[in-house]
C-alpha cells in the first residue's frame, strides 16, 4: 500500500523482475527506505529458489551494481536491512536474543526442500558461535495450507527427505493425487528440529487477502485482465540492527 504502481502491480510493488515499471518501482523503493528511517538501501537480492545465503557488511551496493544471486541475507551491522520479496513464498525473519544479528529468508516450497532454512541458519550460527536456543524466527504472510495445492510429487520430494512431512499434506477430497501443502508447518517443525524453540507464525495468508497482499496464485486463478495471468507485484519482508 502507498505506492506508485498501477495494475496489475498497484500499489507498493517492490519488485523490478515481474514486468513493473521499473522506474516506478525505484520510486517504490525510495518511499519504503524514507518511511522506515533507512540511512542505507537494504540489499536487495535476485532471488532464484536458491539455497545462497550472503552477508551484508560495511559495504552498501551502489545502485548499478547487480544485485547478488541469492534468498537468504544475514547481517551483524547497524543499518544494514536483509529483505526478501515474496508472492505466496513464506518470508522468514531470524535474529538472536541478544540482538547482535539478523537475518531474512525467502524460502517457497523448492528452496524450503533444498534445505535453505537449516542451511542459512547453520551457517550464521556458525560464524557467530552461538546456540540455536539463542534465535528467535518469525514467518511472515505466505499462501496458508487450505490454498496451496500441489501434486503427488512435491508431497513424495518432502517426505523423501523428511518423514514428519506427510503430516503437512492433505489429500484433497474428490482429487486424485491432489494435496494441500502446510508449508508453514514444515518450516516450523525444521527449525525446531535445529534447535529453535522461540517460533512465531503471522497466520497472514496472502492468497486470502488480495487487497493486502500479493499472490502469485491468486492472479493467477483471477488475473486482473485477459493478459495479466500470475503478473502481481511482491511484498517486502525487512529486518535490521537499530543504530
Amino acid at each position: 500500500m502507498g505506492g506508485i504502481s498501477r495494475t496489475p502491480y498497484d500499489s507498493l510493488n517492490l519488485a523490478l523482475h515481474v514486468g513493473d515499471d521499473a522506474q516506478k518501482v525505484l520510486a517504490n523503493r525510495q518511499t519504503l527506505v524514507a518511511d522506515l528511517g533507512l540511512r542505507h538501501e537494504p540489499l536487495w537480492l535476485n532471488q532464484q529458489h536458491t539455497t545462497e545465503l550472503v552477508y551484508f557488511g560495511e559495504t552498501c551496493l551502489e545502485k548499478e551494481q547487480v544485485p547478488p544471486v541469492a534468498d537468504a541475507c544475514w547481517s551483524d551491522r547497524q543499518d544494514r536491512a536483509c529483505v526478501v520479496m515474496t508472492a505466496d513464498c513464506m518470508p522468514i525473519l531470524l535474529c538472536d536474543r541478544a540482538g547482535t544479528w539478523v537475518a531474512a529468508i525467502h524460502a517457497g516450497w523448492k528452496g524450503l526442500l533444498d534445505g535453505i532454512v537449516e542451511s542459512s541458519l547453520q551457517q550464521i550460527l556458525k560464524q557467530k558461535k552461538t546456540a540455536p536456543n539463542n534465535v528467535l524466527a518469525w514467518v511472515g504472510p505466505s499462501i496458508s495450507q487450505a490454498n496451496f495445492e500441489v501434486g503427488v510429487e512435491v508431497r513424495e520430494a518432502f517426505v523423501g527427505k523428511h518423514a514428519f512431512a506427510a503430516d503437512y499434506f492433505q489429500a484433497e477430497t474428490g482429487k486424485e493425487g491432489k494435496y494441500l501443502a502446510d508449508l508453514g508447518g514444515i518450516v516450523q517443525r525444521i527449525l525446531q528440529l535445529h534447535g529453535v524453540e522461540q517460533i512465531t507464525q503471522s497466520g497472514l495468508c496472502t492468497y486470502a487477502e488480495p487487497q493486502r497482499f500479493y499472490s502469485y496464485r491468486y492472479a493467477c486463478h483471477y488475473p486482473a485482465s485477459e493478459n495479466d495471468f500470475g503478473r502481481t507485484g511482491r511484498i517486502a519482508s525487512l529486518i535490521w540492527l537499530a543504530d
